[in-house]
């Protein structure tokens, strides 16, 4: 038996209901916020995410499935979207014209982790990018579109949590100093801290362990070293935050794991996933436009994990998908053949209908739209063909009518005149 790669999972029914449910209500909201869709190879130059997300991250260093094509080129199944939606949108001139330009992609992503609960090797996002604004306003927006998103879902036990990580002009100073104070505390870090210590210091913060973390609650957060116009920023994003009663939690020491941040910084948490609490985040990248070969023109957007979600989903009630209204049952060959036309032509006057090509007995057919869930069938034999008509069967209450075989208003009309 051959099985699936580690860490790449199979979604079943019943759980692909909740991706569909989850799929279905971001496209909604997307909508609402005059977010279009871009659809995104799996494939890009590695060069991209190397550039993008920096070379020192843990994804470019040790995450990303990278190999060589036939003629030698170095390319790599995209670890995240961002980076491809805006070389889709140099590549393709998207910034033409003042407006901001709002896009959303749905899809798989790759890197090589070690596989648990809540992290897979190949796993899905949903993204929103907003590029060509500065405005604090957009900041707020795409927060709230985040937050819409969860509250349409009807998901609770979530917490945002928000920080500023500052600019080009207030970072470096801030990362003078932070990196000199882990200096003389390196040997106190962890394995990978002691490393980013020096290459990518903010990252530290990100750590996991007991040991970094008590160490770090010492250490000055970037919010005392924001310039006047980042801090105004800051401050703006939260009053507009606290003006539609969003709670939040400021967090100073919040990092995003990829380079290209800058300003806003934020994440949608639970206590419901164990480890794995990060269920969306995001943020500003005001610069990845330009260091990827485009117009300086500002950005900000968020991911959202669907695995984490559809784990939120699958503790609280989910809408399944509507089951079949009328189930045709049909005993003999020229049954078969007349029952199949009748579900087409009822399925394209909308309503939802099913049959067997198993040639099985009436009760066992009947079992099968039993357990399917089908409200009413519709029983078709060799009499039945000869006198136009059929019986229909109410399959909660037991009582039959007989409807014209000829006449689709008739049996949508017993049917209730529901339709898909």
């Amino acid at each position: 038996m051959i099985k699936a790669v580690r860490g790449m999972k199979d979604i079943l029914p019943p759980e692909t209901a909740r991706w569909q449910q989850l799929e279905t209500v971001a496209r909604t909201v997307f909508a609402c916020y005059g977010y279009q869709e871009i659809r995104l190879p799996l494939l890009e130059r590695t060069e991209l995410f190397s550039r993008s997300i920096g070379a020192s991250t843990d994804i470019v260093e040790k995450e990303m499935y990278t190999f060589l094509d036939r003629h030698g080129e170095s390319v790599t199944l995209r670890p995240e979207a961002t980076a491809s939606v805006v070389r889709a949108f140099i590549e393709n001139r998207l910034d033409q014209g003042a407006e901001v330009k709002k896009f959303f992609t749905i899809g798989p992503m790759f890197r090589y982790e070690r596989p648990q609960k809540g992290r897979y090797r190949q796993f899905h996002q949903i993204n929103a990018e907003a590029l060509g604004g500065e405005a604090p306003e957009l900041d707020a927006e795409i927060i709230l579109l985040l937050l819409d998103i969860f509250a349409r879902l009807g998901l609770t036990a979530i917490e945002l949590v928000i920080n500023s990580l500052g600019c080009p002009r207030c970072r470096p100073a801030y990362l003078l100093e932070l990196t000199a104070l882990l200096a003389r505390q390196v040997r106190d870090l962890c394995e990978d801290c002691q490393r980013r210590s020096a290459s990518n210091p903010l990252r530290v913060f990100d750590c996991k362990s007991k040991v970094c973390q008590e160490m770090l609650a010492q250490v000055p957060t970037i919010a005392d070293h924001l310039c006047d116009q980042c801090s105004w920023h800051d401050q703006r994003v939260r009053e507009l935050l606290n003006r539609y009663g969003v709670p939040f939690r400021h967090n100073p020491r919040l990092v995003r794991g990829l380079d290209y941040y800058t300003r806003t910084a934020f994440e949608v948490v639970t206590t419901h996933l164990g480890a794995q609490d990060a269920v969306a985040g995001g943020g500003r990248y005001n610069g990845l436009v330009k260091e990827l070969g485009g117009p300086d023109i500002p950005a900000v957007g968020f991911a959202i994990g669907e695995e984490r979600l559809v784990a939120l989903l699958s503790q609280q009630e989910v809408t399944t998908p509507a089951p079949p209204l009328v189930f045709v049952a049909v005993l003999g060959t020229a049954a078969l053949d007349r029952g199949f036309d009748l579900v087409q032509t009822l399925r394209r006057q909308g309503c939802r209908a099913e049959m067997d090509f198993g040639q099985r007995s009436l009760k066992a057919q009947l079992t099968m739209a039993n357990r399917r869930g089908a409200a009413y069938v519709l029983i078709l034999g060799d009499q039945e063909l000869a006198a136009g008509e059929a019986p229909l069967k109410n399959m909660a209450s037991g009582a039959q009518q007989v409807v014209s075989l000829t006449d689709l208003t008739a049996i949508q009309a017993a049917l209730g005149g529901k339709g898909a």
